[in-house]
């Protein structure tokens, strides 16, 4: 099959704008030559001098020094001067530091492109602070300008910040850029129109990013998922005139792996529902962010090598849009799943869950030490656990554990649901081996029952990402948009994964 011509998209668009400009981040003895310096004002106690005005004035400006807060101080010459609230001293964590470093760049994302933080006083571990401190930054000064013609806000050149102990900031400040260069690459991808992003648009950019982030891309086309017998792949692709991909990304570290670590992402590139078709509501406009842990795992890729991670990784995204046709599949269709078995389909929009299928197959294959999968999977996800957390099911205590540990160390939080074994007979075909469709209830639990069927033995964890993959409006470091959820996160486990037992 060969794609259409596409008249609505320039030759020259690329999908990942960030990696085009990126700003410069350092930490330094004294902040110089900025256009705006923030200060952190607790709650209570001394404010800093250099703000040039006290408490009273401050609550006269109705400023109080809680956490997530900035004031913009008038002033003539000089940078811009911001009081970023800090709140109790007490209660002060890294998660404080990245929101109030990302209440700070808000701040002055209207006017100021070189910006200075001085983190002089927290009471916090330096690396870690800094770390925080440049995602928060980062992350809150992201914005998709790839289809502007005029861009949102000014764009972040430079970022200075300043502490008590510069050598080590600078490290933790490598640290944030590359963890906040992976979510911002999620985020391009999510953010992407499906007319500018398809599976094959997503392997050739995925060459892209490995060639310079060093890792490598293998790319089924069409007629090699055919021979592979992706069937659940393919099943979802034949409404289409988009080839699928199946695309295979490989890490592997310098010297001896100390593990083999398989991520697997649903990369559902536009999902219309197929024949059982959404209603055009908002929620429709959004399925263009279906490919969401696909993007997340792309983008956690481009972090492994300058991390100097020691795990072998292999990401396995699964890519196909869903969409009706004369040649869609239907209800009552049952597929072949890579290695035999057979699924009814009750709905074709719950076609996430037919094409991971295959991916978790293919990794089984290679007998990794755990399998995690992420997914824009349930909606249910969103009723059950809101916006912000991320529900979490596996097989294996250790896996779980170790996805719980890199969540609370990145401040993308998840909650563990139970894999209840009793709701499986929900998904009993009488024709099939199993069904895709569970019934009106346990939704999140009965779709990550039907992956749990594709992963063997092997020590597996499950995210579920559809109602953190998207952000209604701007909150802390979560820009408007896309979020990119879970790029940061599997970076973490990626670098701390010790082998379950």
């Amino acid at each position: 099959m060969t794609r259409r011509p596409n008249k609505l998209v320039p030759a020259d668009f690329t999908p990942i704008p960030s990696q085009v400009s990126r700003p410069r981040v350092r930490a330094v003895a004294e902040l110089s030559e900025v256009e705006a310096t923030g200060h952190l004002v607790p709650s209570e106690g001394a404010v800093p001098a250099a703000l040039g005005i006290s408490r009273a004035g401050l609550a006269a400006a109705g400023f109080d020094g809680k956490l997530g807060t900035a004031l913009v101080i008038p002033r003539d010459g000089g940078p811009e001067l911001v009081a970023v609230g800090a709140g109790d001293p007490s209660e002060l964590t890294v998660d404080a530091v990245r929101d109030l470093a990302a209440a700070f760049a808000r701040a002055t994302a209207a006017r100021s492109a070189v910006v200075g933080l001085d983190l002089s006083g927290v009471p916090l571990e330096p690396a870690a602070t800094a770390q925080a401190a440049v995602e928060g930054v980062l992350l809150a000064r992201y914005r998709y300008n790839a289809l502007r013609s005029v861009p949102k806000d000014t764009a972040l050149a430079e970022l200075q910040l300043t502490g008590s102990d510069v050598a080590a900031m600078e490290e933790g400040a490598e640290v944030g850029t590359t963890t906040a260069r992976a979510a911002a690459v999620a985020r391009d991808l999510t953010n992407s129109p499906a007319a500018h992003l398809t599976a094959s648009d997503m392997a050739a950019t995925a060459v892209e990013l490995g060639q310079r982030h060093g890792f490598s891309v293998r790319s089924y086309d069409l007629e090699e998922c055919i021979a592979e017998g992706f069937g659940g792949l393919l099943g979802v692709n034949r409404g289409s005139v988009e080839e699928p991909r199946m695309i295979v990304l490989t890490y592997v570290p310098d010297g001896e792996p100390t593990g083999h670590l398989a991520l697997v992402g649903k990369g559902i590139m536009y999902d219309s529902g197929g024949i059982s078709l959404k209603p055009s509501d908002p929620m429709h406009l959004l399925m263009k962010t279906d490919m969401g842990g696909a993007g997340s795992i792309l983008g956690a890729f481009t972090a492994l090598r300058d991390l100097g991670v020691t795990t072998r990784v292999t990401g396995y995204l699964s890519c196909t849009d869903n969409v009706p046709s004369g040649d869609a599949y239907v209800l009552g269709d049952v597929l072949y799943i890579r290695g035999g078995k057979t699924v009814e389909v009750k709905n074709t929009d719950a076609e996430g869950r037919l094409v991971m299928a295959d991916a978790l197959v293919l990794a089984t294959e290679q007998a990794p030490d755990a399998i995690v999968d992420i997914a824009t999977l349930t909606g249910a996800t969103l009723v059950a656990l809101g916006p912000l957390v991320a529900p979490l099911m596996g097989n294996n205590r250790a896996v779980v554990a170790q996805i719980e540990a890199a969540a609370e160390a990145t401040g993308e939080p998840v909650w563990e649901l139970p894999l209840e074994k009793r709701y499986r007979k929900l998904l009993d075909s009488d024709i099939a081996d199993i069904s895709n469709l569970g019934g009106p209830h346990a939704g999140s639990i009965t779709a990550a029952l039907f992956l749990s069927e594709f992963v063997g033995d092997v020590p597996w964890g499950h995210l579920d990402v559809a109602g953190a993959m998207h952000a209604n409006a701007d909150d802390s470091w979560r820009s408007a948009g896309a979020t990119g959820f879970g790029a940061r996160l599997l970076v973490e486990l990626a670098r701390n994964f010790a082998k379950p037992d």
